[in-house]
């Protein structure tokens, strides 16, 4: 069955859908010899699509995998500065794979990975609005950032749903924080809780979705259960 090039590519975990338009207005992208642009469909049964000349291939099975990223990583597979990666961390990976969404360098926690490039595309579309929950440690006045916190929506001038916020630590200048959110914007908790007048010292993803991190050791990961991928 014929199907758009930009899903073709995201499937064959080459790059996301958004990526593909990119690729295919450079002129990379071939079906049956000849350039294929914006809009063209291919059956790869049938029909022979390359990438830069090489051909696509369709994995049998995906491969899911659930990391605690440790600080001090960045969340991409390579980083033209020198800094550490998170492949660095997926060592006996039987895949080549990508993270789903993104930890900054000084945060840590549930990072999922992925070659699926259609679970990607449904995660990380805004529409989805996968909850995102985060245990802060900051410095200021933790129960009343929290009260300011609890009635944020909007952010920067963007609208943003409230978020779900606990104090579960409050001490003279600073405590702990359980933050929900729904969005996924670029360090998001870090300027919620600098407009909350909050100075984040420590940043960790405990959960996303129905995916926990559980006791997962910082740097380590594993295969998501078949319970894990019916809940994505």
């Amino acid at each position: 069955m014929k199907e758009r090039l930009q899903k073709l590519l995201s499937a064959a975990g080459v790059c996301s859908r958004r990526k593909a338009e990119e690729y295919l207005a450079a002129g990379r992208v071939t079906v049956n010899g000849a350039a294929a642009g914006l809009g063209d469909r291919a059956d790869p049964a049938l029909d022979r699509v390359e990438v830069d000349g090489v051909p696509l291939s369709v994995p049998a099975a995906h491969t899911y995998i659930l990391l605690n990223k440790p600080r001090g990583y960045v969340t991409t597979l390579s980083d033209e500065k020198g800094r550490k990666t998170v492949a660095d961390l997926l060592s006996g990976c039987p895949a080549r794979v990508w993270p789903v969404g993104r930890l900054d360098l000084d945060s840590e926690g549930l990072l999922l990975l992925t070659d699926d490039g259609e679970l990607t595309n449904r995660l990380t579309h805004p529409s989805h609005e996968v909850e995102k929950e985060y245990l802060v440690w900051a410095k200021g006045e933790v129960p009343a950032g929290a009260e300011v916190l609890r009635a944020m929506d909007f952010l920067d001038g963007e609208p943003i749903r409230r978020p779900r916020v606990k104090v579960a630590k409050a001490e003279e200048g600073g405590g702990l924080l359980s933050v929900v959110i729904h969005e996924g914007k670029n360090r998001q908790v870090r300027r919620m809780c600098a407009a909350a007048g909050l100075a984040v010292t420590r940043l960790k993803r405990v959960r996303e979705g129905r995916l926990r991190l559980g006791d997962l050791k910082p740097g380590q990961w594993r295969p998501l259960t078949e319970d894990e991928l019916r809940a994505l």
